[in-house]
């Protein structure tokens, strides 16, 4: 009887308190240009809350995105998707201008830290074997964490951008 007794009570008070509200709150599909009809992936928010990066096939092939929240608009990111390889896993620093991710364009999985006022990347991987996974990039865009099996497990790894 205790069992059902406390049982009620909590409902009871679930239906009455501040936490009802969190037990029913629906999440939105964005708009304003941010979907496709191709899987929207990753997706990463700059520090200071003006940009979202995301990765989607949307033109054909893995890429990565830039939406800017206060323009309601896709940023153009010359040089970073390439024709021959996808780009994937995207980390945004505190401001957005620096894009940690992983791409296939030497063949196999690489991280490397694209630079949006420049408009170039630099590779991050060049010497290490193995796989790597998920990328994120510190608030000043200076150091870039990332796990890689190339030990035999999954360890994390940090390196020093050097742009």
């Amino acid at each position: 009887m205790n069992t059902l007794f406390s049982l009620a009570l909590i409902a009871l008070t679930l239906s009455l308190g501040g936490c009802g509200q969190a037990l029913f709150y629906q999440p939105q599909i964005a708009t304003g240009g941010i979907n496709s009809n191709f899987a929207e992936e990753f997706p990463s928010y700059s520090g200071d809350g003006r940009y979202l990066a995301f990765a989607s096939e949307r033109d054909g092939r893995r890429n990565i995105f830039l939406y800017d929240l206060q323009t309601n608009q896709l940023v153009n990111l010359p040089n970073l998707n390439r024709r021959d390889s996808s780009q994937d896993q995207p980390d945004l620093s505190e401001t957005g201008r620096f894009i940690a991710y992983i791409s296939t364009e030497r063949g196999r999985q690489d991280v490397f830290v694209y630079d949006r006022e420049r408009g170039r990347s630099q590779l991050l991987t060049v010497n290490l074997r193995g796989s790597v996974q998920n990328p994120t990039i510190s608030g000043n865009g200076q150091q870039v964490a990332f796990q890689s099996n190339e030990q035999g497990q999954w360890n994390l790894m940090l390196v020093e951008v050097t742009f």
